[in-house]
């Protein structure tokens, strides 16, 4: 179960293991009979095989989202065992060969029995829906942090570590704007600081997760979506793509370093010595589609280049979409401007062409477009 529960994050032994020795089994034993006692005894195996870190993360906000899932289970069950064992009592008890059970055949009602089939779960349902609305709030990822850990506050002087995520085909660019680095298919953060992710995609859509850490959200070209979290233990751990995006899905895997501030400051000097600079031209070869892309690390980074890539206008040719939408919400250009519009180029951050042909010569001092 927890193998397939965990649908992209499967250990190798579950495979490499556990489905071979099945088929060992079921060629050594092809009785119907037989098989059904081999099954029923190897039904846990893949329990043993696979990681169950959805359920043992080392982050707070993983850990909160696994105690949800265990509270709502258990409140399931509250309803669940009694029917499976009432199934199980009135089956026995009344069965052909029980001459001492009572028949009454005309029974049809009993308003306590009622009360009890339908108030039992609708109490329950009223229980989920507290524990859904409350949690909804609580561990809403665009919601920045408000504690560590369950027993440790956030220190009101504490700065987010923000970090720039960038789904790619088939590879993941993370930028550390703070830092003024990036890297690529590697992620590190310092243990019990907070961080906020802001998330993006470059074509298609793709799901940013680390089971270890946070659950996951999807990455999206030309939207932002936003996570916060924190990692409370030291040490490597796996994140992955969690929605399909093509052929190199299944390599599009990164590792998420967990580590002290010193050692943090290491990985980032580290970073600065080794790696090379990303700017426009670098990042429009990094984003041709590749599969199984090594770990590689970037000294400097563009400080626009984000905005460009969550703008689509990463070519300097190309209109950002905040651009377009501005111009929109101006009035709009009309056919008979997209001829200029698109010889124009976008690249100057503080004389944008949408300030450049708004003049106030209406005469009740609304902005007029002039075509350009």
């Amino acid at each position: 179960m927890a193998c397939f529960a965990q649908s992209a994050y499967i250990r190798p032994r579950c495979t490499t293991v556990v489905y071979p020795l099945v088929w060992f089994l079921l060629m050594l034993f092809p009785k119907p009979r037989t098989l059904a006692r081999l099954a029923a005894a190897l039904a846990a195996l893949p329990l043993a095989a696979c990681n169950l870190v959805v359920m043992k993360p080392s982050g707070d906000i993983a850990a909160q989202q696994a105690q949800l899932v265990v509270t709502s289970t258990l409140l399931m069950l509250i309803i669940i065992i009694p029917v499976i064992a009432l199934t199980l009592l009135f089956a026995w008890r009344y069965r052909q060969s029980n001459q001492e059970a009572i028949y009454t055949p005309d029974w049809d009602h009993s308003t306590k029995l009622e009360l009890l089939i339908w108030g039992a779960p609708l109490l329950i349902i009223i229980a989920l829906g507290a524990l859904t609305w409350i949690s909804t709030h609580k561990l809403d990822p665009y919601r920045p942090l408000d504690r560590i850990d369950a027993a440790r506050a956030l220190p009101a002087d504490v700065k987010p570590l923000e970090v720039q995520v960038v789904a790619l085909d088939w590879k993941w660019l993370f930028i550390y704007p703070e830092q003024g680095i990036a890297t690529v298919n590697e992620l590190a953060a310092p243990v019990d600081r907070p961080i906020r992710f802001r998330i993006t995609a470059s074509t298609v859509m793709n799901s940013f997760y680390v089971p270890a850490l946070a659950g996951q959200i999807y990455a999206m070209p030309g939207m932002e979506t936003s996570l916060h979290a924190v990692i409370n233990q030291a040490g490597v751990y796996d994140g992955f793509s969690a929605n399909y995006s093509g052929a190199g899905f299944s390599h599009m895997r990164f590792k998420f370093q967990g580590l002290s501030d010193a050692d943090f400051t290491k990985w980032v000097d580290s970073n600065k010595a080794q790696g090379a600079p990303l700017d426009r031209a670098v990042y429009t070869e990094l984003e041709k589609p590749s599969e199984r892309e090594p770990v590689r690390r970037y000294a400097s980074v563009d400080k626009a280049l984000y905005d460009a890539i969550l703008n689509r206008c990463v070519d300097t040719n190309k209109m950002c979409t905040g651009q377009m939408m501005a111009i929109d919400a101006a009035g709009g250009l009309g056919k008979g401007s997209v001829t200029g519009v698109a010889s124009r180029t976008w690249r100057e951050a503080d004389q944008t062409y949408v300030a450049a042909i708004c003049t106030p010569e209406n005469p009740d001092g609304r902005p007029l477009l002039a075509r350009p």
